[in-house]
């Protein structure tokens, strides 16, 4: 075993997304913070808080920046953020002007929560995708099923026939509902959280509100009022988001597998998976994979909530928390989308 799954070498196949893993790289990170502090540097260019030409060389130095990423992790250990010792590396290879006006006014969480926000952003666009593809999935089964019927079960007993089309939907319209709530919450999870130092943008003077509508412009935020460095609700909205995808798959999993028992066979399952010792054995694993998906989030969820109490005007112990919870949420997410877009095409309904 290893202490992620998602990027295990054979694990990974099983419960790994190798796309939504590419948000997660230090490379992806460091790029989003660099676009945050380019974003930054333009923005107070123009509201005339630093030169255009040191924003033009922030720009220009971002783009060449080869980051000693050996460095990086002595820094952020004993930092406890990966920013300063980025900042150092940086205005290295920048004029004193430049360096100066590098990361003017703002703190090492602005820039790490709008690299979040960006990349967990792009997550939710992906995942939206796939939503759309199962929920198209299960409506062209409905069409090839027409009015075909099977066995409804009240507390796991036979209880009378049912038409398919309604465990379809059971199926279906909660994804329907989870593309509703993207776009419900995306303006708090995908907010520009900018402050400054204490969260009150004092640095930047009368400048503040324009600053941070610019940046989020740049960016693809949504400019949030204050900095909410210490309210991260939104980031728990969107954990529960998470969460909700994979309870939904997880629904659909834990019905097929129920439906495809030897007992019942009112689905047919395609391509299943092997046994050592029981080479007759179709086993069902990907409906399997989404029911353990959809607990290991409702697990993780709860953490996010503990991650609520953000002491003061910012922590350190919770904003530690969630960046070990999300992205493993949102892989969960993923594999479980992935999972399912497969499944799908390999069930079909037994034959009358």
């Amino acid at each position: 075993m290893t202490a992620s799954v998602f990027s295990h070498s054979f694990l990974g196949g099983l419960l790994g997304d190798e796309e939504l893993d590419s948000y997660f790289t230090a490379a992806a990170e460091l790029e989003a913070i660099l676009a945050f502090e380019v974003a930054l540097a333009d923005a107070e260019a123009a509201e005339e808080l630093i030169a255009p030409a040191a924003a033009a060389a922030i720009r220009a130095g971002t783009h060449e920046f080869s980051p000693d990423l050996a460095a990086l992790a002595v820094g952020t250990a004993r930092d406890g953020v990966v920013v300063p010792a980025l900042l150092q590396q940086l205005r290295a290879g920048l004029d004193p002007v430049a360096a100066a006006g590098l990361h003017k006014g703002a703190t090492s969480q602005d820039a790490i929560d709008a690299a979040m926000a960006t990349r967990m952003q792009d997550v939710s666009l992906v995942l939206d995708r796939r939503l759309e593809a199962l929920i198209g999935g299960f409506a062209q089964w409905g069409i090839e099923a027409g009015d075909r019927e099977v066995m409804a079960h009240t507390r796991m007993q036979a209880a009378r026939p049912t038409p398919f089309s309604r465990k379809l939907a059971s199926w279906a319209d909660p994804l329907v509902r989870c593309r509703l709530r993207r776009e419900e919450i995306a303006p708090r999870a995908f907010a520009l959280r900018l402050g400054g130092a204490v969260g009150d943008r004092a640095d930047f003077g009368n400048k503040g509100e324009a600053i941070v509508q610019r940046v989020a412009d740049a960016l693809g935020l949504w400019p949030a009022a204050a900095s909410l460095h210490s309210e991260r609700d939104g980031i728990a909205e969107f954990g529960h988001w998470l969460s909700l995808i994979t309870g939904a798959l997880g629904k659909f999993g834990q019905d097929a597998v129920l439906a495809l028992q030897s007992e019942v066979g009112e689905l047919t399952l395609s391509g299943g998976g092997g046994s050592s010792a029981m080479p007759h054995k179709q086993n069902p694993v990907g409906a399997e994979v989404l029911v353990t998906l959809a607990h290991f989030n409702a697990t993780l969820v709860s953490g996010l909530h503990h991650a609520l109490v953000h002491e003061n005007e910012r922590s350190g112990a919770a904003w530690t928390l969630e960046w070990m919870l999300l992205p493993q949420m949102a892989l969960a997410a993923g594999a479980a989308t992935r999972t399912a877009e497969d499944l799908l095409g390999r069930l079909s309904l037994r034959e009358q």
